[in-house]
């Protein structure tokens, strides 16, 4: 007999973490999504450099860890793979939108998204299947899902969108580039600016200052 593949729910109870704190002087509520290998705890210190006074974050926690170079020292995590992908997604939204009720989102006065590498994916996911809406949407050295369509953004009516990338980036060849902005093109339109910098693959500190 050939092995079957079952599915069960279960509850789980899972972590986030988080910079600064939310007062009445937070101008900024960032939602940051980590790129492969990282620890969500970890991936803060790219935005520690903003006035913490202004800007609270968030970083949710890529499900899948795992121990980084095989020497089972240091722990990274991943968003998704190949495998199972759709049903991995929709756990990854639900646990999205259970951050996003805890942490009163809804009333955030400047909601940015904000998406590295793999994070990309996870951000613009949430965005365009649970309609959540926000006033920026960063996407920073990722590819968009071949399943999103344009209209699953129309719902965006003032909301800025920008794509960066390093012009080293050693993941973007020139045909991949072209690709990668065409799609964003289609996707978002007018919404979009498209922001080069002199790097590799790397978080761009300098660029996210710019965006509170």
């Amino acid at each position: 007999m050939n092995p079957a593949e079952k599915q069960v729910s279960y509850q789980i109870t899972y972590t986030y973490s988080t910079l600064n704190s939310f007062t009445s002087n937070t101008k900024n509520v960032w939602v940051v999504f980590h790129g492969i290998g990282y620890l969500s705890r970890y991936f803060l210190k790219y935005f520690k450099q903003l006035n913490p006074e202004e800007n609270y974050i968030i970083a949710p926690q890529a499900p899948s860890k795992y121990y980084l170079n095989n020497e089972y020292r240091h722990v990274g995590a991943s968003w998704l793979t190949k495998e199972n992908t759709e049903a991995e997604t929709e756990n990854i939204l639900t646990y999205l939108d259970a951050v996003y009720k805890t942490e009163n989102l809804q009333n955030a006065p400047n909601l940015i998204l904000f998406g590295y590498s793999q994070g990309v994916s996870i951000a613009s996911r949430w965005v365009a299947r649970n309609k959540t809406g926000c006033n920026q949407l960063i996407l920073h050295s990722g590819g968009l899902p071949k399943e999103l369509q344009p209209e699953d953004f129309e719902f965006l009516d003032d909301t800025r969108v920008t794509l960066i990338y390093g012009d080293a980036d050693e993941y973007l060849n020139k045909e991949k580039l072209e690709k990668e902005t065409q799609r964003a093109r289609e996707l978002f339109g007018d919404k979009l600016e498209i922001i080069s910098f002199e790097g590799g693959h790397e978080v761009n500190t300098d660029l996210i200052g710019k965006f509170n």
